[in-house]
């Protein structure tokens, strides 16, 4: 490459260093974080021989944003340099250990001039794909977002009412269950409960869209509010009811997750990879999220496996030698990887058989999900490359 970009990124503004062949500065500019900017960034790459035949490609420590956005409006090729393997490469640029801005570009600039094979450009996923991503991550952090209301909201309730507790411990949702999210806005606390009469706490389930025990489940709610049990003192009661129904901004959450879970789906769904994902047991829209559908971009399964964190790592130095599982990994697609094993597990009887395997072999449970999303990502591989569906007696085949 004749030119070569690093720009060093902020919020309010962002450093743009140029760069030749051999390390020459060629020029260096500060750039605000608007259109202006952006316009600028690029006449100042179009003066240095910047085309859509011949793009410069860019490095920059991060993989979002407008700025990335605009940048990948083409063939162009964008390094999202870690920021922690940037600051290692600074340190080949002098040992006073100094820092600014517009040297941080300069060394983005140089990293991709000198070491370009070792460093990935951003994947060319299709619009569609990217969207998915954006919906999917949105609906994990919603998810998260909810389980940690909910231990929040059980926390507290453990302090002053226990009884509402058991009445749903046993209810799939717990305490995110539209019923029990209802009564508790009505009856944040063990006082109002025991007033509340059968008939308004069977109202309230049908409201929640209920259909089934309804009756028992208002009556054993009404026996587990009435029955003798420590208490508070009224005051701290109270407070804590105030508490309780502060936290009930679990109603917003629960619907964030419901809404961004049909639009996933949705979208998803009109992706052209789908129909191969779905022939998968208990596959989603998150595998499709963090992967991609851009087919260069892991160009054998075992980058694939590395990259989700399900294959192992190995050290070995002298006569020591050390197998082990990855920590520096995708944790989102490592996270929905071992539920999609679990999933597995009901779905495919050759799953199933390889985890029950690999547990009499010494792996503890998440030794033996590790391996089998390992082995179903490979498959999942083979499959997107070459545009088959799985097969479960080509997938796991059975010992003669």
């Amino acid at each position: 490459m004749d030119v070569l970009c690093g720009i060093d990124w902020a919020e309010g503004h962002h450093d743009v260093a140029l760069v030749d062949g051999t390390g020459k500065l060629l020029a260096k500019c500060r750039i605000g974080d608007d259109l202006d900017g952006y316009r600028l960034l690029l006449d100042l790459l179009a003066e240095h021989g910047d085309s859509a035949e011949t793009p410069i490609p860019v490095a920059i420590e991060t993989s979002r944003g407008l700025l990335v956005a605009t940048l990948r409006q083409g063939p162009r090729k964008i390094y999202a340099v870690n920021p922690m393997v940037a600051s290692r490469y600074r340190d080949r640029h002098g040992v006073s250990r100094k820092k600014s801005d517009p040297g941080d570009a300069l060394v983005l600039a140089n990293i991709i001039r000198t070491d370009m094979p070792m460093h990935r450009p951003l994947s060319a996923d299709t619009d569609l794909a990217q969207a998915v991503a954006v919906l999917a991550r949105a609906q994990q952090d919603a998810v998260w977002n909810r389980q940690q209301l909910c231990n929040q909201l059980r926390s507290l309730l453990r302090e002053y009412f226990p009884a509402f507790l058991e009445a749903f411990k046993d209810k799939q949702g717990g305490l995110a269950r539209p019923d029990a999210r209802r009564i508790l806005a009505v009856a944040p606390t063990p006082a109002l409960a025991a007033k509340l009469p059968l008939w308004r706490l069977t109202a309230m389930m049908k409201r929640t869209g209920r259909r089934r025990n309804i009756e028992a489940d208002a009556e054993r709610l009404q026996q587990l509010s009435r029955r003798e049990a420590p208490h508070q003192v009224p005051l701290v009661e109270e407070a804590m009811g105030k508490q309780a129904a502060a936290l009930l901004q679990l109603d917003a959450a629960c619907e964030a997750v419901a809404d961004l879970g049909e639009a996933t789906e949705e979208a998803f769904r009109a992706h052209p990879d789908a129909t191969i994902m779905l022939s998968f047991p208990g596959i989603g829209a998150r595998i499709l999220a963090e992967i991609g559908d851009d087919r260069t971009r892991f160009a054998t399964a075992g980058g694939l496996k590395a990259y989700a964190g399900a294959a192992p790592i190995t050290r070995a130095s002298g006569k020591r030698r050390y197998v082990g599982r990855r920590f520096v990994k995708n944790n989102r697609l490592n996270h929905v990887g071992h539920l999609w094993a679990f999933a597995s597990l009901s779905g495919s009887a050759g799953a199933d058989a390889h985890y029950r395997r690999r547990r009499t072999t010494g792996d503890w449970h998440m030794q033996a999900l590790r391996h089998l999303f390992n082995r179903m990502l490979g498959q999942l591989h083979h499959c997107l490359l070459h545009h088959c569906h799985f097969d479960e007696p080509t997938a796991f085949p059975v010992a003669g």
